[in-house]
This record gives structure tokens, sequence and C-alpha cells, in this order.
């Protein structure tokens, strides 16, 4: 029996293997080399438990292929076995066209043959090595939305890969300091089946059908661009982490496509409730979620980040990580997956981000994850926002944030590089948007405006959207400098979205995934250079002062002290003036310097309490005198040695 599930080729052919508890046969379909004409119908012939496998001679790479499984179908007990339907192989590495939804899919005894793409037989590269550095500044970023508008990628490379190792990408980049880039979804997805009515498609990728196969608008050369792509950032000293969503697939719920997994062995693959097990459980809101806790289903899970892992890729950021540890009693740090994650000597040393929820009963474990996992901090970015916004009672929760939130991290002997610091994501407002729009505006999504976060801590300055007033417009562009000097002076890891760095918008649409268009492709021709500057000067501060990187909280009592919260003024900030306070700094003398942050979300402009010494003003967010922290802005102080 093949020790390798999917197709392997071998000097005397192709063996395939495929995993389906209770299918009863598995045929293999050969298709010519366009892919258009079946050729040949095979049953895998032999079976070692539940794996069914065969041996091809002669066959070779680039072999066109597809399965089908025979089996019962028992919809009320989980089964939904369908020789009709032509399937993906899990195990693919290449497909020979995109997938594109079609109500036919989810037609039961309706051929698919027509409808389904191909998988393309290949060789396994050569194993490359990713950097190992730990991540410093993450930059997120989607493959489409990032090329497709930028003058100097040839327009050949739009929206691929390959755009992504253009010099003028990589000068970008150099720029801004960036440690890490994070890419959203590569692996081949299929559009939710209401957009294409809507005349819409997922820009995304979030909702895949195969996790080992690139999808072919990104990579048309399949893995061998992810290679290259890793080859020439880590020459370049960047790392690169790939988003992966291990919790669901686009089969989507009862009603959805039959493609890979639901054709091969719903039961098992998808969790279904105990007391109904034709039922869906539907943890991650796209119909169904993956059981990954059993064996087989987590063995593709492995299997599919040791690919990835292969070709380059330093880490992984996990969608709606919390499904990763679900069992059929709830959340787990120790489920099988995170545990089989954490013993492999390889995937130990990547770098994992978990996005720590999903809507499932006890969904939000922010906090949760074990060493060496970092997480997602949503309560970063919403205390963040809700500080500058200007809502009351909130600057003790910006200094915990500030701080690294060790209220999060520290009980579990935690750093603070275990928080992933954003302010905005590919989901969501843009920063830009964060500081024009109360609300959100989705009504090109098609769905009434009900999609997306309704409450998202955003403020607008009396305008909504756009505006033609110059102190709107100043405003605005003051509390983006004020966000992101706070988010690159706190302790943890920070992370930026593309484009928010030079003032990206969406128009207020908070859910654009269903926007494959110039609503988030980035306009470069509009691009804020003077905010580009900004921000590459704050990762430099950053880099050039180690006591923001260190993995260490901060102590404010003791003989290891080494913070003080004080007022403008130099004084302490009492326990009980936490709640009024408006202005807040934060004195540090760690890692041999000595630091003071200001941080002042005020109208009036404050004068600034030296400390004992001589203090360096490293920047200003806004304008201000030599001594003075800026209203509606951030400071940075150093002590010197002088």
């Amino acid at each position: 029996m093949p020790s390798r599930l999917g197709a392997t080729t071998t000097p005397e052919g192709v063996s395939f293997a495929v995993f389906s508890r209770h299918g009863e046969r598995v045929l293999l379909c050969l298709f010519d080399e366009a892919g258009e004409q079946e050729i040949t119908r095979l049953p895998l012939p032999c079976r070692g438990g539940d794996i069914h496998y065969g041996f091809l001679p002669g066959g070779s790479a680039g072999l066109r292929y597809g399965l089908r499984a025979v089996g019962p179908w028992r919809p009320d007990f989980g089964h939904r076995f369908d020789p009709s339907k032509l399937l993906v192989d899990p195990y693919a590495t290449a497909i020979d066209r995109t997938f594109r939804w079609d109500p036919r899919l989810a037609v039961h005894g309706e051929d698919t043959a027509g409808l389904v793409p191909r998988c393309i037989v290949t060789d396994r590269g050569a194993r490359l090595v990713g950097p190992a550095d730990p991540p410093a500044f993450i930059y997120e970023l989607g493959v489409r939305s990032f090329t497709m508008r930028h003058p100097n990628v040839p327009e050949r490379l739009r929206g691929t890969l390959a755009a992504l190792t253009e010099p003028c990408i990589l000068d970008h980049l150099r720029r801004l300091g960036v440690s890490h880039v994070e890419l959203m979804p590569i692996a081949a997805w299929m559009d939710e089946r209401h957009l294409p009515p809507l005349g819409l498609s997922n820009g995304w990728g979030y909702n895949p059908i195969n996790f080992f196969a690139p999808d072919p608008r990104l990579m048309p050369g399949g893995m061998a661009g992810m290679r290259e792509l890793c080859a020439v950032y880590a020459q370049a000293g960047i790392g690169v982490i790939l988003d992966v969503v291990l919790n669901h697939t686009a089969e989507s719920d009862e009603f959805g496509a039959t493609i890979a997994l639901r054709g091969l062995d719903n039961a098992v693959y998808y969790r279904h409730a105990d007391d109904d097990p034709g039922r869906l459980i539907n943890d991650t809101g796209c119909g169904h979620t993956l059981a990954l806790d059993r064996a087989p289903v987590m063995r593709m899970a492995m299997d599919a980040l040791r690919h990835w892992q292969c070709a380059g890729v330093s880490g992984f950021r996990f969608d709606l990580a919390t499904v990763m540890g679900r069992t059929a009693t709830g959340f787990t740090a120790e489920a099988p997956l995170l545990s089989a994650i954490l013993q492999d000597p390889a995937l130990a040393r990547a770098t994992l981000i978990a996005e720590p929820w999903d809507i499932g009963p006890g969904g939000y474990r922010l906090g949760s994850f074990p060493i060496p996992f970092a997480e997602w901090n949503g309560r970063y970015r919403d205390d963040l926002r809700r500080f500058w916004r200007g809502d009351a009672g909130i600057a003790g929760a910006l200094a915990t944030r500030l701080a690294g939130s060790s209220d999060l991290f520290e009980p579990a002997h935690r750093g603070p590089r275990a928080s992933i610091n954003f302010l905005a994501a590919h989901d969501g407002f843009t920063l830009a948007d964060l500081v024009a729009y109360s609300a959100k505006h989705n009504a090109a999504n098609g769905e009434d405006n009900r999609d997306g976060e309704n409450d998202s801590h955003s403020w607008n300055h009396g305008v909504e959207g756009p505006s033609g007033d110059p102190q709107v417009n100043a405003a605005r562009a003051g509390d983006i400098r004020a966000l992101l000097a706070t988010l690159f002076l706190s302790l943890g890891i920070p992370m930026l979205t593309a484009g928010d760095e030079f003032g990206r918008t969406q128009g207020g649409n908070n859910n654009a995934y269903a926007q494959d268009n110039e609503t988030t492709w980035l306009d470069w021709a509009k691009a804020d250079a003077d905010l580009i500057g900004f921000v590459a000067m704050l990762a430099r501060l950053r880099r050039e002062h180690r006591s923001l990187t260190a993995d260490a909280f901060l102590s404010g009592v003791g003989g290891e002290a080494n913070a003080r919260w004080l007022k403008p003024d130099g004084t302490a900030i009492g326990d009980d003036e936490w709640h009024s306070m408006d202005a807040v700094c934060l004195r540090i003398e760690r890692e041999g310097e000595g630091l003071l942050i200001g941080i002042n979300r005020g109208q009036r402009t404050l004068p600034m309490a030296m400390p004992d010494g001589h203090w360096e003003r490293m920047f200003v967010s806004a304008a201000a005198d030599d001594g003075s922290l800026p209203a509606r802005g951030v400071g940075l102080w150093s002590m010197s040695a002088s």
C-alpha cells in the first residue's frame, strides 16, 4: 500500500491512493492531454483499511485525471456518494482550470465531468527551507488586489504570484522594512453559489476546494511559482507566511456542491450533529466544519502544511483557527491537530499564527493557543479604535494593549510576541475608511447591506465618506498617523494590510470579499508617498529600539521595575484617574535604553515634562513644539548618553 495519498510518480508509472472509509469503490478517470475527453475509467483494485489504491504502469507527470466514488446515498446518515460526480483528488497538487460554480454540481445524479477541473499528476519539487527568523513586521496582502493596478508590473503578470517578484514590489517591501509578507489564500477556490448570479466573484480565496493545488489564476505555472517566490524573498531577507483555510471547503452546506471531500466520504470529513448524523455542524459560518480531530482529516491537513513548507513557506496564518482545536466536546489547546503540529520537527519551528475565533459555541479563544502560536489580537484592534474614537474610560485598555496585552498572554507564560497587533485587516474597514465612515456601505455585495460587521468602532469626523473640506481631511490624515504610530510603538508584532500605508479605500465596504475589482485593487496612482515614508520611518525606529521588540513584558513594581505610566506633566497616573485620561505617557528603561512614548487623543497640544537626563525627540505624528505632545497625536523621545 502506498505510503503517500494522492498521485505519486515513480520511474515505472504512477501510484494512486485515496481515502474513503464508507465508499465501496473508487474509480480513476483518465483524460486526454487537453483534459477534455475521458479516455478510460479504472477501479482502484486494492484496498487496505480505508485506503483505496492502485498503480498505473507507464503513467507520468502531466497526466490528467479525476475520481468517482461508489457508495451509499443516505443523506440522513451523512452519506452522499454519487458516482455521477467527477471528484477532485484532495491530494492533487495541480489542477488544469479554475473552479466555477454551477447548480448542477449540487444535483444528485447529474454528471459533472464537464464542470470540474482535472487533476494533474506532478513530480514533487526540491525541498526548500524558508527563513527561520521570527516576524518583526508582517505585511498582509492579496495577490490580485496588490498587483492588478500596479503601473510598473507587466500586464501579463498582474494578478499572479510572479508579479510579487518584480523589482518594484521588492523595492516597496524593502523600503517599508517588511520582515514577512502574509499571503491571503492561494489554494484553489470556488465562488460561493450566491455570487455568480449577482455578477460577483470571490477575490479573497477563503473558500477552498483543495488544500494542496494552487489556484491557476494566481499560479498558472503551478507550484514552481511558489518555490520561485520563496527563493527570491529569502534572498531579500523576507519570509513568506501563507494564510490557510483549514476549517471548511467550498462544498458548503447540504445544498452545496459535490466536488471532492463530500463525494469521497462526507460523514468522515465533515462534522455532523451527534443526535442527527445527517445535519452538518456549522462552526465556520460557511455551511459546515471540517472534522480535524479525526485521523484522516488531520492527516490531510498536516500533509498540506508540509507540502507548502517544502516549497519554501516559512509559516502559516490559520483562518478561523478555533476549528483546528475543536473536538466532539468543544475546543482544547491539546486537540489532535494542534498537538500534531507542535510535535512535527519542521512545522513546530515555523511561524504559526492563529485567528483565534470561529462562530461556534465558545468560539472566541484569544489567548488560548499553545506556544509557539501567535494570535491575531482582536482586542488590540478594538481597544485602539475605541480610544482614538474618543470612547470614555478606555485609557486603561489602551495602556494594556500598548504594553503587549499581558492580560491575555502572560498567564500562560507567553510573551508580547504572541500578540499580532493590527488596526485593520483584509476583512473590515481599511485604515482610511475607519476614520471616514461611521457605518458600513456594503450594498454592492448584493446582500442589502446585511453582511459585514455592524460595529467597527469607526468614526467619520462629521462627514460620511469623501469630503471636500480641508479641515475634515486633515483631521482624518492626522488620526491615521496617530493610529499607525501607536501600532508601531506597541509591544508585540505589528501587522499592516497592503495599501493602508498609502491610504487605500474600499468606499466604506467592510466585507469586500466579493469585490474582485477596483473596489479592492490597490490604486497605486493615488498612493500617499508622504504616508509611505512615515510608515517606513516608524518601522525603522522600531528596529532600532530593542525595548520595543523584546519578548518580555514590562514591570512597574519591585526591584525589576522598568516602566512607569505618567501624565504629560511627569506625575504618575493614579489608579482612580485612568478612566478619565485622554493623554498618557509610558516611560521604558530596559535593553540599555530609555524611551518615552506620549499619546494624546485630546484636542489641545500639551506641554511635556521630560524626566531627568538628556532626551531627544525621535518623532511626533503631528506638528508640535519641541517640548510638547501634539493634539490628536503621538510622540517618541529617547534618552541619549550625553
